[in-house]
């Protein structure tokens, strides 16, 4: 029985956007129905919150890589490269001018 009340929770409610609130909630109504314990109720709640917690980790990991990946296939500068490009072009700059300035007193 825990068990069906378990899948059917995470089916109705989506353990990934369950807040503890909301299992808290679900939980305690199930207690007042007399359809689990207090002791059930609140292991269910953890596992609830444990299963969301696991679940959204893995939806964050996914698109991290997914945008990595993007990233990658679109073939746009990381920053750092970015500013190494930067420092060379000033450091160019500064060569270019100290010799138009050299050339200006020839």
């Amino acid at each position: 029985m825990l068990e069906l009340i378990r899948k059917g929770l995470l089916a109705s409610l989506g353990a990934v956007v369950m807040t503890k609130e909301r299992v808290e909630k679900a939980t305690k109504s199930l207690v007042e129905e007399g359809k689990l314990s207090r002791e059930e109720a609140d292991n269910l709640a953890e596992e609830l919150i444990r299963s969301g917690e696991r679940q959204w980790e893995e939806i964050q990991h996914s698109l991290s890589e997914n945008i990595k990946k993007a990233v990658e296939r679109v073939d746009v500068a990381r920053r750092s490269e970015l500013e190494g490009v930067k420092d060379r072009l000033e450091n160019l700059e500064k060569r270019v001018s100290m010799l138009e300035e050299r050339l200006s007193k020839v």
